[in-house]
Formats: C-alpha cells, structure tokens, sequence
C-alpha cells in the first residue's frame, strides 16, 4: 500500500496526502470515533458520506477513490459490490462491467480472473491512467480498517458472505449496510448470529407500504441507530418523519446526490448557488449524515460552521 501511495503522489496527487500524518487518517481508531459518533442522537456534527468514494477524481468504486476521502477527513465511504460467477465480492455498482470498465459482460456471468483482464474507467468514460482493476471487497476493507466505516450497498443481498469477512477481519462493528425490509425480517436474518453489521431502514414518507414498514419501527421500544430518508417533494409527511424519528433518538441520512432523493436539495444546485442554500437546509431539517457526490465542498462547508471536525 505503500508503495501505491507513492505511486500516486508521483502522477500528481501530491497535495493530496501532503497532510497524510496530520489528517484523521492517521489516527487508527478513527473508524471507532466514528460510530461512536453514529451512536449518539444527541451530537450536532453531521457526518459525510462519500457516495462511490472520490468518483470525480478517481474511477468509481476504486482503490484511489476510497484513500482520497479518507484523505479529506470523510467519516464513511459507500461502496457497492456485485457476487462473480466463483463467488468472490467485487465493487461494482451495475451488474455489468461495460459502463466502468474496457470490458464486457454480466458479473454474475463471469470469474474474478475473467474481470481482471479489464481495466477500470474514469467517469469520463475513459481507461484510468493507473491502469487500475476492479477491486474485491476484502482489498477494500484492509484499505478501510480501522479508518473509515464503509457503508456497503446491496450488502442485505449479501449478508451471510460479508458478515463472515467483516468477522474474520475484525471489522463487525465498522460496516453499516441499509434497507427496506421490516423489522421483523431484520430480526430473523440477524437472529442466528453472534455479531451484526451496523443497520439502518430505507424510508420513503410518499410510499405507503413504505411508512407501514417505518410505523413498525418506530413503535418499536429500541430506537434504530439512523433512517435514510428519501424524497422528492418535501411534504408535511416528510418533515413529520423526520421529525419523529429524531425525537425518537435515531440520526437522519439525507442523500443530496440528486434532486429526486431530496426534493431539489443536491449537491449540483449547491455548487451553482451556495452550499448554505442547501446543505444548510438539510441541517436545518435535522439531518446529521450526508451522502454525497461532492465531498470537499460540503465539508469545507461543515467546517465553517463547526459542524465537522
């Protein structure tokens, strides 16, 4: 990892990890601080979450893409994983690898060694520099051990295969997945083990059956870690939920990766007006975890007004 590094800051990325040994990164129990701070429904600070890692700069899902926002002082990195045909867990967040890498082809069509004859896209749809490949899972987590939590989408698909390696590596308490399943089904899949990954429900205040799923929650004697809430008009029934589930002692994720997710909220219409215009009204809501596609910006943002270390 070392010598990657080194890698990097010889293409150019200098600036990036000039702070390297001052930053949180270099603090080993960060990722512990971290969901310390997840666990506390009453703390101010709004945690951010980088949707992909740093896809502006780095291809998707990758290597580089995680250590750069680690490198920013970003609390988790959400990560997306698909199962190959030999069953190894990559990051990728189609089921194919034809719009983010030079190949082809259904993942769960193909082996790891199949895929690593292909390299890894930028998001300008082009054959990274690095010549980077996709990574598995695990080479994700070694990067992310101990400094960063990882939000693992699609890991409820996956539950059994990533709670093994989380539990092999030591790594139970630092991955957060999320659904939209009830929590009964919740309670039955995690019943049979000893240690669970981190869980937080997916809701939705203009469905029905999902604010059916959400009332079964919220009854619910023990309140839930977070709830991702998404919409795309802000009602009365969306600020009711939010509102309910704070006072209940859980913390809302917001996502200001596009306008469908948070009622125009984003973080596009934040760099074209200010970031106060937007990821001030999401504080505002009470929002104390952030998804988003433009990291630097929200906590440069965040830091301004205390609100970030």
């Amino acid at each position: 990892m070392k010598m990657f590094r080194l890698l990097l800051v010889a293409i150019g990325a200098t600036m990036m990890f000039a702070a390297c040994d001052s930053t949180p990164a270099a603090d080993d129990k960060r990722a512990a601080k971290i969901v310390e701070e997840i666990r506390n429904p009453k703390s101010k600070n709004v945690l951010v979450i980088c949707h992909r890692g740093d896809w502006r700069n780095f291809p998707e899902n990758s290597i580089p893409a995680i250590e750069s926002v680690i490198e920013m002082g970003a609390d988790i990195v959400e990560l997306d994983i698909q199962l190959t045909k030999d069953s190894v867990l990559v990051l990728m967040h189609d089921g194919t690898i034809d719009r983010c890498t030079t190949g082809k082809g259904r993942i769960s069509e193909m082996t790891y060694e199949e895929i690593q004859k292909h390299y890894l896209k930028t998001a300008h749809g082009t054959r990274c520099s690095l010549d980077l490949k996709v990574p598995t899972l695990r080479e994700a987590l070694e990067v992310c051990k101990d400094r960063i939590v990882i939000n693992i989408d699609k890991g409820y698909n996956h539950y059994a295969l990533v709670l093994a390696m989380a539990a092999e590596m030591g790594m139970t308490e630092q991955i957060l997945i999320k659904g939209s399943s009830t929590l009964a089904d919740i309670r039955e899949k995690m019943s049979a083990n000893k240690g669970n990954l981190l869980y937080m429900p997916i809701i939705t205040p203009s469905n029905p059956k999902s604010m059916e799923i959400f009332e079964g929650y919220i009854a619910d004697d023990e309140p839930q870690l977070a709830y991702e809430i998404c919409w795309n008009k802000y009602t009365p029934e969306v600020e009711s939920a939010m509102q309910r589930l704070i006072a209940d002692g859980s913390k809302l994720w917001v996502n200001s990766l596009w306008n469908s997710l948070c009622g125009g909220l984003s973080d596009d219409v934040a760099w074209v007006t200010s970031a106060e215009e937007v990821y001030g009204k999401l504080v505002e809501m009470g929002a104390t975890m952030i998804q988003t596609d433009r990291p630097e910006y929200l906590l440069d943002y965040l830091r301004s007004r205390g609100l970030h270390d």
